[in-house]
């Protein structure tokens, strides 16, 4: 169930933080295997966890 409060630029973003912060944690904080995982470049992914303030875990 949605709530009709919920824009969809907003879900996409919950999304994105979620799915990269699962993804990093699959690959055990590796930033270089989580941006390739993703198919990103790592600095992408670097902007991205400043973005939405993930930190990365040791």
């Amino acid at each position: 169930m949605v709530d009709k409060g919920v824009h969809f630029d907003d879900a996409v973003r919950e999304f994105e933080k979620r799915f990269i912060a699962c993804v990093l944690g699959s690959n055990s904080g590796s930033l270089t295997k989580t941006a390739e995982t993703l198919g990103i470049h790592r600095n992408t992914l670097t902007r991205k966890m400043e973005e939405y303030k993930i930190k990365k875990r040791a």
